[in-house]
């Protein structure tokens, strides 16, 4: 626990192209952008259905 661990090579990770920087939080951005929207689309449709039923 105190003393460092021997083999560092175990605990290296390598990302791969678009897993880091710029492109990453575009891509998450992204995401967000179309989850939001689907979230938005589901609730209304959701809530239309509700109304109409309790007609």
């Amino acid at each position: 626990m105190f003393w460092p661990k021997k083999d560092k090579e175990q605990e290296r990770f390598y990302l791969f192209a678009g897993m880091g920087g710029r492109a990453a939080r575009r891509k998450r951005k992204v995401f967000l952008f179309w989850a939001i929207l689907a979230g938005l689309l589901v609730s209304g449709l959701l809530a239309l259905s509700l109304y109409l039923i309790n007609r």
